[in-house]
């Protein structure tokens, strides 16, 4: 009987948004998708939809990386999937001024709360954080993603098992489109 006395790292894979605004809900609907496929261990999938502040706290269990699955507005087309680098310099920081709203937590405000939270309880944050978002096409009130952001989320599934395997090359320098199904980037066949 052998015992592996270090410690597995632990990742969180988290699925924000609302899902009663149209193309909002691609993390949540990632998440749920996520959640039926085989991870390696260590690897924790959650529907966090609008409780942001919930997420703050429960990464203060301890989690080497969080995955956050967002819609990502950043001018692309409709479906497009970006991979950020949250330690990036601009990437996700809200102005210092922003609200805290527990039911419209940007990604960005859910990282500073963590900050915060951390700061008084000596907790660490997750090492690294990454987003995964998606260009929305629309935010209105209604059920459903619009066909290219619900065309994504098999792309957007595909992309975070390789993340998470550790089998993904993302130049982590900077903010970067994912590419799309079909191609390959740096024009590699």
């Amino acid at each position: 009987m052998s015992t592996d006395a270090t410690p597995r790292p632990r990742t969180l894979v988290a699925g924000a948004g609302n899902i009663f605004l149209g193309d909002d809900g691609f993390g949540v609907e990632t998440a749920r998708m996520l959640a039926g496929r085989e991870l390696p261990a260590g690897v924790e999938v959650a529907d966090i939809g609008i409780r942001g502040v919930h997420l703050a706290y429960r990464l203060l269990d301890g989690y080497d990386t969080l995955v956050l699955l967002d819609a990502t507005a950043r001018g692309g087309e409709p479906g497009t999937l970006y991979v950020i680098d949250a330690a990036a310099p601009d990437s996700l920081r809200a102005p210092e001024s922003t609200p805290l709203d527990g039911h419209r937590m940007t990604p960005d405000a859910v990282l500073a709360l963590l900050d915060t939270l951390c700061a008084h309880t000596g907790a660490t944050p997750p090492r690294r954080t990454l987003v995964v978002g998606c260009e929305p096409a629309a935010v209105e009130e209604g059920i459903g993603l619009s066909p290219p952001v619900a065309a994504a989320v098999t792309e957007a599934v595909r992309l975070v098992t390789e993340l998470v395997r550790g089998q993904a090359v993302v130049d982590m320098a900077r903010t970067a489109p994912a590419p799309r199904p079909g191609t390959h980037p740096h024009g590699a066949p």
